[in-house]
């Protein structure tokens, strides 16, 4: 069974740093591109970042481009999101995404709010 669990957000002010992981179980987690998107309030969903099976590659979205990081431990089947420099437009729900086959894995979701 496929499990993506997300953990580590909360409240922060503008211009503070935060790091989301995202721990997941049920598949070779070493075989697969992993993705950040989150969805703020009255908006659709939105790709974040991605990250490659080994940590060749990763791609941000202009929005974060400079100022997010996705890392991954293979080890520990996890991926991160660091989040630096944050603004208020940064607020949403973040969620960790794969796509195994022609199924898409989604996490639960863990609410991000920047605000002074």
């Amino acid at each position: 069974q496929v499990q993506l669990v997300e953990s580590g957000g909360g409240s922060v002010q503008p211009g503070g740093s935060l790091r989301l992981a995202c721990t997941t179980s049920g598949f070779i987690f070493s075989s697969y591109a992993m993705d950040w998107y989150r969805q703020a309030p009255g908006k659709q969903r939105e790709f974040v970042a991605t990250i490659s099976n080994l940590a060749r590659h990763t791609n941000n979205a202009d929005s974060v481009k400079g100022r997010f990081a996705i890392p991954r431990d293979n080890a520990k089947n996890t991926i991160y999101l660091q989040m630096n420099r944050m603004e208020p437009e940064d607020t949403a729900v973040y969620y960790c995404h794969s796509r195994l086959g022609s199924h898409d894995y989604w996490g639960q979701g863990t609410q991000v709010t920047v605000s002074s």
